[in-house]
């Protein structure tokens, strides 16, 4: 499984993002797929994760309320939608595909090269 992340980009603090990611090479309909981020000199952090099925959607405490992760099986994609930025959401955003569904980035099997987000103040 390949996965592609794109989106990310220069906004302003309660500005709007969407980042998208795209899998290629094996179908990931039957994957948990995630979000995580990683700032400058810090660990990489759970942002958010959807199962195969779209239900029940964790997300993190940090971002509760402004972000909302989504995904289309028939296009292979999984979403994150980014509203009210702040610029502590300032970082690497990473897409992640596993089989089962987890807070963790040892959970997950596949990983995308990640796509940058910059919010300014």
């Amino acid at each position: 499984v390949q996965l592609q992340a794109s989106g990310g980009g220069l906004v302003q603090a309660g500005g709007s993002l969407r980042l998208s990611c795209a899998a290629s090479g094996r179908t990931v309909s039957r994957y948990a797929l995630a979000w995580f981020r990683q700032a400058p000199g810090k660990e990489r952090e759970f942002v958010s994760s959807i199962s195969w099925s779209g239900r029940n959607p964790d997300i993190s405490d940090s971002v509760k309320g402004r972000f909302t992760i989504s995904r289309d099986n028939t296009k292979n994609t999984v979403y994150l939608q980014m509203n009210s930025l702040k610029p502590e959401d300032t970082a690497v955003y990473y897409c992640a595909a596993g089989i089962v569904r987890s807070p963790q980035p040892e959970g997950y099997e596949y990983w995308g090269q990640g796509t940058l987000v910059t919010v300014s103040s």
